[in-house]
């Protein structure tokens, strides 16, 4: 990796990923694909490209702190308290660890994310 200023390339040539489970996606589809653009010697601080056809996942608690902006595609998010979020291309979030959320990736979903445990 490197310690230099760099640009994220929200383009990158991905490489096949499997952080979610099997039974999460809700279609044919299960294409997970994933590239680190720079991470710290012990993991704790990453900073990646991330693409995931549609999925849904109940997290009862978030397991890292999480900012990503979405490139493309669409999610919807809900909150502990029923609120609903929809966020698409452009739009940024956090969530932070310990969180608990419903995460559902209505179209297949890239985003950039940079993730400090």
């Amino acid at each position: 990796m490197t310690n230099i200023p760099f640009r994220v390339d929200p383009d990158p040539k991905m490489e096949k990923s499997d952080m979610t489970p099997a039974e999460s996606f809700s279609t044919d589809d299960r294409t997970e694909l994933n590239h680190t653009h720079f991470a710290t010697g012990d993991e704790k601080l990453l900073v990646g490209t991330w693409e995931c056809a549609p999925c849904r996942e109940d997290i009862p608690a978030y397991t890292v702190n999480e900012l990503m902006t979405i490139v493309s595609g669409r999610i919807r998010l809900t909150h502990s308290d029923g609120k609903v979020e929809e966020l698409g291309p452009g739009d940024s979030f956090f969530i932070a660890k310990g969180t608990p959320v419903v995460w559902e990736i209505t179209e297949t979903l890239r985003k950039i994310y940079m993730i400090v445990e």
